[in-house]
């Protein structure tokens, strides 16, 4: 057993955070601590400063149109919830991809149970990905066939990059067929928001969700998403309550952001996204994904002529891909490969199915899964070797 501790599970959640973080959050709670919409005083407009600085950031990162069209909630799971659910009307038919997470299978199956909503899925291949061509002639396929059935195509929500093999889907060819066809662009950016280039309007992107305690280096119970104003005119609320503002009123106010902004924030949180913001903003998207895509380099260039070591997705490729890459060894169980990478070499990595079962099949890893390695900005080349020689050691030992 090594006292070293290596951590290789951004993809969950990034760690460390950047100094500024933790200072942030520990500056609102023990200074600040009041609300906003709710107080005139000097504290609660510092706050909602604050937040408005976040919105504006984010407004920036992502292209979005306005401030006002970025919502906070407490994740990227509930930004999709919000979105999906608030969008559909029944009857209505939707496309996701093969390599989803449960945070859209999940909500677009229960709609489906209830005899609200049919979908298709979109087919990737092997990689995890789907070319731009075959992609529209899906899309192309399936609106045809909606027509005949009198169902009305409502939307397409698909996966930016997964969370298992780091493949990107062309989400930016999807939104412009949606354009085209008076149709929503969902795209659920948990792991490409502050690593990959966003930019709403070019990617024709209605809704965008994002974590704020993956790429954006937040703290958990932060995120959020970002929409178009075509969507924020047809979007149904899905949480009603207080916003501290127009409680005249017994509906949700029309204004954005506080339509869908019902109850109190989590000000401590976006202090500290505020403060991870930051810190892309000051080190660079391109420096950031240079130092990350370095590192999955080295990994895989150093594990993958280890025998019996399969790569799910057959392998990253640096010049695309996100700094995430999975393995499975042909001697042993994922989770048995996993403890002793914890056990013996003090390394954390993310072993199962990832809550992306139906990506799992697509990759041909289901049921058993994999054992994921995820990188971060403040990960090292040296520890992606070490990471590569202790699965080397392990295999070689059985």
């Amino acid at each position: 057993m090594t006292g070293r501790k290596v951590y290789f599970d951004n993809a969950a959640t990034t760690f460390p955070k950047p100094k500024g973080v933790a200072d942030a959050v520990y500056e609102y709670i023990e200074n600040v601590g009041c609300n906003i919409n709710r107080g005139s005083y000097e504290g609660a407009y510092a706050a909602a400063d604050t937040v408005f600085d976040t919105r504006s950031r984010l407004k920036e990162l992502f292209g979005a149109p306005d401030e006002r069209n970025i919502i906070f909630t407490p994740s990227d799971t509930y930004s999709l919830n919000m979105l999906i659910k608030g969008i559909v009307k029944e009857g209505d038919h939707l496309l996701v991809s093969s390599m989803e997470h449960n945070a859209v299978m999940r909500p677009v199956e229960a709609l489906a149970r209830k005899g609200t909503v049919t979908y298709d899925i979109l087919e990737c291949d092997v990689s995890g990905t789907v070319s731009g061509v075959m992609m529209r002639e899906k899309l192309e396929e399936i609106l045809l066939r909606t027509k005949r059935e009198n169902k009305r195509f409502r939307a397409v929500i698909f996966n930016h990059g997964s969370n298992i093999c780091g493949s990107v889907l062309p989400i930016e060819e999807a939104g412009r067929f949606c354009s085209e066809h008076d149709m929503f662009m969902i795209a659920d950016c948990a792991q490409t928001a502050g690593f990959l280039d966003i930019d709403m309007e070019r990617m024709c992107l209605d809704g965008l969700c994002f974590s704020g305690h993956k790429g954006l280096m937040g703290p958990q119970g932060t995120g959020g998403f970002a929409i178009s104003d075509r969507m924020a005119e047809q979007l149904d609320t899905l949480i009603d309550g207080g916003t501290g503002s127009f409680s005249h009123l017994l509906v949700m106010p029309e204004e954005l952001p506080d339509r869908f902004e019902a109850g109190t924030m989590n000000i401590p949180g976006i202090y500290g996204l505020n403060a991870g913001i930051r810190f892309i903003e000051e080190t660079g998207t391109d420096n950031i994904r240079r130092h990350e895509r370095a590192i999955l380099e080295r990994f895989y260039e150093n594990a993958k002529d280890i025998d019996g070591i399969r790569f799910a997705g057959g392998g990253p490729d640096p010049a695309v891909s996100l700094p995430v890459i999975s393995v499975t060894c042909e001697r042993m169980d994922p989770a048995e490969l996993a403890y002793r990478l914890e056990s013996e070499y003090g390394i954390w990595t993310r072993v199962g199915l990832h809550c992306a079962p139906v990506a799992h099949k697509t990759l041909g890893t289901f049921p058993k899964g994999t054992v994921r390695f995820s990188f971060g900005y403040f990960n090292t080349v040296e520890e992606a070797e070490y990471g590569a020689e202790a699965i080397r050691s392990i295999c070689e030992r059985g």
